[in-house]
């Protein structure tokens, strides 16, 4: 692999966004998350929270009335957006109806951390599709929502889009064996954004970054201390929070993933290999970027 394809600290630095002096929230974007269910609130949290740590003006957490309740009185720098829901758990089939009105509204939307796959949520995810590759909006597409995706086998996402699969999910995504995936991750990053006309970030040890006209990164930054339930919740906010501020898909993602990285590389450091948590790489990003400008 050629240096110039390698995510180092150069690469991060060069594309950190500027912080004009002047500048109010409304300067650092919009990002509308929606995510959550009763039974994964906490991927809800994570993915909605980070954003604002790495730079966004606002944060909308689009979500059911039960997630809202249990999160607000924690959260109080989120705001929120109440979706219909089924069953008092999930997002209600129809609940797009109403969401889609406020959608233009937001620099960003990132979906899928803990949705679940229920019939219901599935139809949503369907409808939301289906809106978004008619729009120019760009969009962060993480967990459940890739799921659906495969299970629903749908074949094209909006170019100004990035997926952000686990070498499962992308199995799922491309009906190919794990096995397959891990001996050629390249080879089938590439496939992923052939296949859905979109970015494909890869996760997993040096993650690989594959636009749609089929340029290849790897990330330098990670270890084995971030392989713990929510990392990739975390990763989703970075990426949303950073395009909210500017940056282009392929800014925010090669951005992102080393950020995400280097928060897990400097926690190791803190608190080993074994002890670092989801919310320890969000309380980790400050002194990345400080790392980052050599501060």
């Amino acid at each position: 692999m050629e240096s110039k394809n390698l995510i180092t600290k150069e690469t991060a630095l060069n594309l950190l966004p500027q912080r004009p002096s002047d500048a109010n929230k409304g300067t650092f974007g919009k990002v509308l998350n929606i995510a959550g269910c009763l039974d994964y609130q906490g991927a809800a949290y994570l993915s909605s929270a980070t954003p604002l740590k790495v730079g966004a003006g606002l944060v909308t957490l689009a979500t059911t009335e039960n997630v809202i309740n249990n999160l607000a009185s924690n959260a109080p720098w989120i705001t929120f957006y109440k979706l219909r829901d089924y069953q008092n758990k999930y997002i209600a089939s129809d609940a797009f109806t109403e969401l889609k009105n406020i959608i233009t509204g937001y620099t960003v939307v990132s979906i899928g951390p803990g949705l679940s796959t229920e019939p219901a949520v599935m139809a949503f995810v369907d409808e939301f599709i289906k809106y978004i590759n008619k729009t120019e909006t760009k969009v962060v597409i993480d967990a459940d929502a890739l799921n659906i995706i495969a299970k629903l086998e749908i074949q094209k996402l909006p170019q100004e889009s990035v997926i952000t699969p686990h070498p499962k999910e992308l199995s799922r995504l491309l009906n190919i064996p794990v096995e397959e995936i891990q001996k050629d991750r390249i080879k089938y990053a590439k496939q992923s954004s052939e296949k859905f006309g979109c970015t494909t970030v890869l996760k997993g040890s040096g993650t690989v970054i594959c636009t749609p006209d089929f340029e290849i990164f790897i990330n330098t930054s990670g270890n084995s201390a971030m392989s713990k339930a929510g990392s990739g919740d975390v990763l989703t906010g970075i990426i949303s929070g950073l395009i909210s501020q500017g940056l282009s898909i392929k800014e925010a993602s090669l951005l992102g993933v080393y950020l995400h990285g280097l928060c897990g590389d400097l926690a190791k450091i803190d608190l080993s290999e074994y002890c670092v948590m989801a919310t320890d790489l969000i309380d980790y990003i400050p002194k990345a970027i400080k790392f980052i400008k050599g501060e």
